[in-house]
């Protein structure tokens, strides 16, 4: 079972790692993974030895709150708690920030006589104000976990407690520096789960996007129901401006759709009657009946959500490192303020830079910035992707994109429309017409190959004869018998010719040959042992291809065309198109030894095809892009799924890749940069406490607010 659920209570990047050992430790846990981005787990157990009840005390004996779907709707992909959590600390925020103006003011004027005024006012900030704090510090320490949460409470209650000490000693207090970090630090999470919630925006634009009702006609009579109601069969009625409710055919009527916000295409897409039409996509104009065919998590909007949440699940390898230190980062700096407290103190004896210094440790150490380098990118790359019509389905799509020196194309559907048409056909003068349209048709008729089908709409008039033993061979053609005489019949390439000795005279020859020379498909005809005709057949170029393969170009990328076509049709379309290189008369089970070939020559090889018939590509190849039609979307294989056939999402989404790669590696360089710089600065004294929260909160942002720059340049540069 697939179980996704919030975690409250988590403040920093160590406590989605102590989380995700709670849950890796429970028996029956086959994986679990814990996003502080968004506040998620996403777990996958064994039902039989693990229940919802046992997940549930896990977590909250580690100290935090779940919140289960049967709490309530989780359909929210962490916005929600975002959301929440933005609102919680606004109000924390206001409270510390009015409560700390007397306290700070004594920066500027002695407080004399008001000193223990201000005294007792400072520890209701730190301790009303920063209750949370405390409050998850003394959970986490009762459990033997900590997290950031302890270094704020120790540091904080270090600086009041060294104060009160101060000013029954007649010395300088620091009240002032202890509800500051109350402020900053309040400030800094305001700011973050600000940003968190911008990051999930893409996200919940797709939520928003679910219809609530419909029109749902019985008998000739229209009646309101939630989408709930709805079941598959179920007529429902969308009049213009309404946004179709569920995924279906249409049976009667004809408009404009928007669906741009599933294919990232923004001209109207024309339907009429026989058409599918998918959920959330808005009527322009017209009114349609459409036949419900798919509800609830079988729609295509519910299964682009899905896969966005997958991938907000999965980790990019580059994060592993961070994980680690996340882990121990915590203990490490309270050993580190310990021993800067003790070296000050017994160099200088100054117990005011003793405690000043270790307090600054404390405070400046952030594991947050290192938890949040990895998944507020890909959260954010995850929507954006959603949102121009290209899912990406783990992590490690982002590393595999940046070694890409190769691109294969599957020639039909990729960079074809898919849609080939008939041209001409030829037949043998020895031969009946009427017979070898017969034969064409009762071959083509059985198949469902897109050539097929242009064949069998070409000679839909004709009769078609009866055929018995029909065969079907992959990358070759159809065979069979005509029912009545018995004469072994096919319709193939010239492969299959060839492989079935069918002899091919000198007219059919040239003409196969001036017609290949043009970039057409040709497909025989044969009886026997003899080929007595052939059509040519074309499929014409997408219109973003040539674009498309221009632009891999310049990225430094070189592009290569599978097809099963013949030597002269592969190199025809190659030159039309500007590839660099090309294979043809390819079996569909030799593309995955094609990318094997040239992995072995050392190359990062991306494959483009349409996830079903080429699912053992995909798999072998580094990158795996799965061209999807919008009914498909949810393909086993593959890295990324283009919900449009539009060649030029292949370099979007290799763009895309790349430039989130990037803004993951900014975040951590800064991450660790800035513990590693800061801290020993502030063990060295050279650092105030109030500056070191300051600083503390800014590099949580700092790392959110790059990763909406992903969001931000719609260029992808």
């Amino acid at each position: 079972m697939k179980l996704k659920f919030h975690i409250k209570g988590m403040d920093c990047a160590s406590c989605a790692k102590i989380n995700e050992g709670v849950l890796q430790g429970l028996k029956g846990m086959k994986s679990a993974a814990v996003n502080y981005a968004n506040n998620t787990a996403y777990t996958e157990f064994d039902e039989n030895l693990l229940s919802l009840d046992d997940i549930k005390k896990a977590i909250k004996s580690a100290g935090y709150d779940v919140e289960l779907p049967n709490e309530h709707n989780m359909h929210d992909h962490g916005s929600k708690p975002a959301d929440d959590m933005t609102k919680v600390y606004f109000n924390r925020l206001v409270l510390s920030a009015v409560l700390s103006l007397p306290v700070v003011s004594t920066m500027f004027f002695d407080a004399g006589e008001y000193e223990m005024f201000v005294a007792i006012l400072a520890s209701f900030v730190v301790l009303v104000a920063g209750r949370h704090f405390h409050i998850s510090f003394v959970k986490k320490l009762m459990k033997g976990y900590f997290n950031m949460d302890s270094l704020i409470s120790i540091g904080t209650l270090t600086a009041t407690a060294y104060s009160f000490w101060a000013v029954f000693n007649d010395m300088h207090s620091y009240f002032e520096v202890a509800v500051l970090i109350i402020v900053f630090i309040n400030l800094g999470k305001f700011f973050e789960y600000k940003s968190k919630g911008r990051a999930s925006q893409a996200i919940k634009k797709l939520l928003q996007m679910q219809v609530k009702k419909a029109i749902l006609v019985i008998n000739g009579e229209q009646k309101e129901v939630l989408i709930e109601e709805l079941v598959v069969g179920d007529t429902v009625l969308v009049k213009s401006g309404m946004k179709i409710p569920l995924d279906g055919g249409i049976i009667d009527g004809e408009a404009s759709l928007d669906e741009s916000m599933l294919t990232g295409e923004s001209m109207p897409v024309y339907k009429s009657k026989g058409d599918t039409v998918y959920g959330a996509t808005i009527n322009l104009d017209g009114v349609l009946h459409v036949k419900v065919s798919k509800v609830g998590e079988d729609t295509v909007l519910a299964q682009i959500i899905r896969l966005v949440d997958d991938a907000q699940a999965s980790k990019a390898p580059i994060q592993n490192l961070a994980d680690k230190i996340s882990g121990v980062f915590v203990p490490v700096i309270i050993v580190l303020a310990i021993c800067t407290f003790i070296a000050w103190y017994l160099i200088t004896g100054d117990i005011e830079k003793s405690v000043l210094s270790a307090t600054a440790v404390l405070i400046i150490a952030c594991p947050c910035a290192l938890g949040l380098a990895t998944p507020t990118a890909i959260m954010v790359a995850g929507g954006t992707g959603a949102n121009m019509g290209i899912l990406i389905k783990n992590g490690e799509a982002f590393e595999k994109a940046k070694k890409i020196d190769v691109v294969l194309f599957d020639k039909t559907g990729t960079l074809t429309e898919g849609k080939p048409k008939v041209n001409k056909f030829f037949v043998d003068s020895a031969v009946d017409e009427e017979k070898f349209f017969g034969i064409a048709h009762g071959l083509a008729v059985l198949s469902h190959h897109p050539i097929s089908k242009s064949i069998a709409a070409h000679v839909s008039k004709h009769e078609k004869v009866g055929v018995v033993g029909f065969k079907e061979a992959g990358g070759l053609g159809l065979s069979g018998k005509i029912e009545e005489s018995g004469e072994k019949i096919s319709l193939g390439n010239h492969k299959m010719m060839d492989r079935d000795g069918a002899i091919l005279g000198r007219d059919l020859s040239d003409e196969f040959e001036k017609e290949s020379s043009k970039g057409r498909t040709v497909t025989f005809v044969s009886i026997g042992d003899k080929v007595v005709g052939l059509f040519s057949v074309s499929d014409s170029a997408k219109d973003n291809s040539k674009q498309a393969i221009s632009e891999l170009h310049q990225m430094g990328i070189s592009v290569v065309l599978l097809t099963g076509d013949n030597e002269k049709t592969a190199a025809a379309v190659s030159g039309e198109l500007g590839i660099d290189t090309y294979f043809a008369g390819v079996m569909p089970s030799e593309k995955a030894n094609i990318i094997k070939k040239l992995q072995k020559e050392g190359k990062h090889v991306a494959f483009v095809g349409d996830g079903i018939n080429d699912s053992p590509a995909l798999a072998q190849a580094d990158l795996g892009i799965a061209i999807g039609t919008g009914t498909d979307i949810a393909i086993e294989t593959g890295d990324f799924v283009l919900i449009k056939g539009d060649p030029y999402k292949v370099v979007d989404a290799i763009k895309l890749a790349r430039k989130t790669y990037k803004i993951i590696k900014q975040n951590l360089f800064w991450a660790f940069v800035y513990n590693v710089i800061f801290v020993p600065v502030a063990g060295l004294g050279l650092l105030q406490p109030v500056f070191a929260s300051i600083a503390m909160s800014l590099s949580s942002v700092s790392v959110v607010g790059n990763s909406l720059r992903i969001r931000r340049n719609s260029k992808l540069s």
